[in-house]
């Protein structure tokens, strides 16, 4: 079974996106980019579904360190409550595989998630 690192500061979100891809994928849920960054030294998922604003390190930030890593082979897929053209850009420039917006249909997740995987 894959595994997806689910990353956000919300636990409404983190609990919504498990619920959606459990029966499918092994999710290991995260509060923030240093515990996904944590859990990066011993297990490497899949995808990394990472949410763009969350206090401290935001995704943005985190997909560069994750580029500049041993992980950069590690597919990501952006979540986001705010779109719009500069965050396309940006997401885009950094290598992200897309964005999914908040609030999302586990359905929506899962269609994303499948094509990239």
């Amino acid at each position: 079974m894959k595994t997806i690192f689910v990353v956000d500061d919300s636990d409404t979100n983190l609990a919504k996106a498990e619920e959606a891809l459990e029966d499918q994928f092994n999710v290991m849920t995260l509060p923030s980019a240093a515990k996904m960054f944590e859990l990066l030294e011993k297990i490497k998922p899949d995808l990394i579904l990472l949410d763009i604003e969350m206090p401290v390190m935001d995704g943005f930030s985190a997909l560069e360190r994750l580029k500049e890593g041993n992980w950069a082979g590690i597919p990501v897929l952006f979540l986001t409550g705010t779109i719009n053209a500069a965050i396309e850009e940006r997401s885009s420039a950094l290598g992200a595989i897309g964005i999914v917006t908040k609030p999302f249909s586990p359905s929506g997740l899962l269609e994303q998630i499948n094509s990239h995987i």
